[in-house]
């Protein structure tokens, strides 16, 4: 898949911001600095696009980016980056604002097709679980994707990839891939596994 146009459109802090329309929406969620700034920019193939930063909670509202590809199962979607859970250096108040976006977002957004949840590979962060519990109760099913792999000796990838699923309660069969912002590793597996979803 080639990426004809990528830009970031607009920050959106209360649902009334969020676009009209029947252009399919995916979102991408996960703890505070799990890595979700560098793997949209992966994705995308678009340095700098989101804005990646080492202070975690650096995103503090929903970010929406349109994308155009040159694949016809997808042409056209939003993508939306939102606010990591979990720690973060703001406001408790600041950090209150964000749970009932989020969960309107999330919960309500008829376009929304797809959710990626993103964990750490080296880290079973303890709100990971939560969420996918609380993603599957609202009727979505995230999939799930390991991130920061190519910081995984060769040797403890396995086990630690075991120890993860586990850690998540993930089964089988359930939808679970590992990626690479720095080498690119998993990026043809999640785009096919998005245009699947988008398909439905």
């Amino acid at each position: 898949m080639k990426i004809l146009h990528a830009e970031f459109i607009r920050s959106c802090v209360s649902p009334e911001q969020f676009p009209a329309g029947p252009t399919p929406e995916i979102a991408f969620v996960g703890r505070s600095n799990v890595g979700k700034s560098s793997l949209i920019n992966s994705l995308l193939q678009r340095k700098g696009l989101a804005k990646v930063s080492r202070t975690p909670g650096k995103t503090r509202a929903v970010n929406l980016f349109a994308v155009a590809t040159d694949d016809p199962s997808l042409p056209r979607f939003l993508l939306a980056d939102l606010p990591g859970y979990g720690y973060a250096k703001v406001s408790k108040s600041e950090r209150a604002q964000w749970a009932p976006l989020i969960e309107r977002y999330l919960s309500q957004r008829e376009p929304l097709r797809a959710v990626v949840l993103l964990v750490e590979s080296r880290v079973l962060g303890s709100q990971d679980a939560q969420t996918i519990a609380w993603l599957e109760s609202i009727g979505l099913d995230p999939l799930v994707v390991a991130t920061k792999v190519d910081k995984l000796k060769p040797a403890e990838r396995v086990s630690a990839l075991r120890r993860l699923q586990a850690g998540l309660g993930l089964t089988e069969n359930r939808a679970f891939m590992v990626y690479s912002s720095v080498t690119g590793e998993g990026r043809e597996r999640l785009w096919a596994a998005l245009k699947e979803r988008c398909r439905t």
